[in-house]
């Protein structure tokens, strides 16, 4: 450490090149700081890598809440173990199509930075994807894309499984742990249900052939409510049987329902999407084809219940109906009694019934002949009534008119009184000016003025000479 810091060699012994001037000066030594050498030599890793590709096996994978991921490279073929840090910000996480896992070999792309807070290497990832896979993956992504738009998806192709299947198909290879997890779990939930296996296998070149021949058998036999394509885990290659498009075209055209249960919970193959329910694990694909016994029984014995206690309550209210029919029925004489009383009864009523109906009539008619009478009484009032009104009305009539008659009669003299002629006629004239209106006053005219006298026979005009006024 402290050959750092030391001073510059001296030089080495040769021939003398003459006097060295002694200045008594130390050569100028550079000093770093921590974060100029971070910066410097982050400088140095972005020129040199800014970009490279990174292949690798993910280990401690973890996913932040803000969307981050934060993992390491391992590589554990080299002479040593190498491991280095890696950060995918959320942007570049959201692109990755895949659910990285532990373990899995992967190839990385992204830039060389170092952590200035530690001092760390890390690899910032802009791209992720399952290494050596590559090629797979694409083809993976375009048959799912060709037969996604072909509507083979569709969730209105989906059909609904048979809820209490009779028997249960398996396509799988008979070497396979996923047939003895489905045999397993159908028999702990559903013993009753009957198992039928079409052997096929699920990995190699032969695969989907046999795969495919498989489905068509079960549905050409029709002897299996349910269908279930499954195999346990793996990689890409050993799953692609279930990516092959003749095997995906015949789960989703197959008469029968089918329930894909390929690899684990994070595989995910087209199989799952043209098939029209997808199980995670081959277990829980038997899960999902068959309920549980169990559960079933306890349905039913709640059914039976349910029966036995409406048939117990119909028995006893026929018992209770049978009982008041048998107590009816104990004493038949006084039963036949009781009808001979009711016989004799209707008899009696049938005879009477056409002299009652006669006296019945003749009360009708009766009634009717009185009512008929008080309406012709009623009559003959009203018409005396009516007579009585009519006199009364003539004579008020005439006592009104002759009333009238004399009250114009004085109205007619007192307006023949008021008549100016009449006045007129005593000698009098009424004076008017040009206008027509009437004079009243001496001081109304002047002299010089014309002036309109009315007598009773006639009107004078005359011209006023002067006005005398009176005194």
């Amino acid at each position: 450490m402290n050959d750092l810091f030391a001073d510059p060699p001296a030089p080495p012994p040769g021939p003398s090149r003459g006097p060295v001037a002694s200045t008594g000066l130390r050569v100028a030594r550079q000093v770093w700081s921590v974060a100029a050498l971070l910066n410097a030599v982050a400088d140095t890793l972005q020129a040199r890598f800014a970009n490279v590709t990174v292949q690798g096996e993910l280990s401690g994978f973890s996913r932040a809440p803000s969307g981050h991921c934060y993992f390491s490279l391992k590589d554990d073929r080299a002479l040593e173990p190498a491991l280095v840090r890696c950060a995918m910000f959320r942007r570049a996480a959201a692109m990755v199509d895949f659910q990285p896992r532990d373990g899995m070999l992967v190839e990385v792309r992204g830039r060389l930075a170092l952590y200035n807070a530690r001092g760390d290497l890390q690899l910032v990832a802009e791209s992720m994807r399952p290494a050596g896979q590559g090629a797979l993956y694409e083809q993976f992504l375009r048959l799912k894309a060709k037969l996604e738009a072909e509507g083979l998806f569709e969730p209105e192709r989906k059909r609904p499984l048979v809820r209490h299947p009779r028997a249960v198909g398996v396509v799988t290879s008979l070497k396979a742990a996923a047939l003895h997890d489905v045999l397993t779990a159908l028999q702990r939930r559903a013993p009753q249900v009957r198992v039928v296996v079409y052997p096929a296998s699920v990995q190699g070149a032969e695969a989907p052939a046999e795969l495919q021949r498989a489905i068509h058998l079960a549905g050409e036999r029709r002897e299996v409510d349910t269908l279930i394509v499954c195999r346990g885990g793996g990689s890409l290659e050993d799953l692609w049987a279930f990516n092959d498009e003749a095997v995906v075209r015949a789960i989703a055209h197959s008469p029968v329902p089918v329930v894909c249960g390929v690899g684990h919970e994070t595989d995910v193959t087209i199989a799952d999407f043209a098939a029209d329910l997808r199980a995670p694990t081959p277990t829980a694909a038997a899960e999902l084809a068959a309920p549980v016994r169990d559960e079933c029984l306890a349905v039913l014995q709640g059914l039976y219940n349910c029966l036995q206690r409406c048939v117990d309550r119909k028995l006893e209210r026929e018992g209770q109906r049978l009982d008041q029919t048998t107590m009816r029925l104990a004493r038949p004489a006084q039963v036949l009694a009781q009808r001979h009383r009711e016989l004799d009864r209707l008899q009696q009523r049938w005879a009477a019934a056409p002299r009652q109906r006669l006296q019945l009539a003749r009360q009708r008619e009766l009634h009717l002949g009185e009512r008929l009478l008080r309406s012709t009484q009623r009559l003959s009032s009203a018409r005396q009534r009516e007579q009585h009104l009519a006199e009364r009305l003539q004579r008020s009539t005439h006592v009104r008119l002759d009333a009238q008659a004399a009250r114009l009669e004085a109205l007619a003299a007192r307006l023949e009184s008021a008549n100016p002629r009449q006045v007129l006629q005593r000698g009098y004239a009424l004076l008017t000016d040009a206008e027509g209106a009437p004079i009243t006053s001496t001081g109304a005219v002047h002299p010089g003025d014309t002036v309109r006298a009315v007598l009773h026979d006639g009107a004078l005009v005359t011209e006023v000479q002067r006005s005398e006024p009176s005194a």
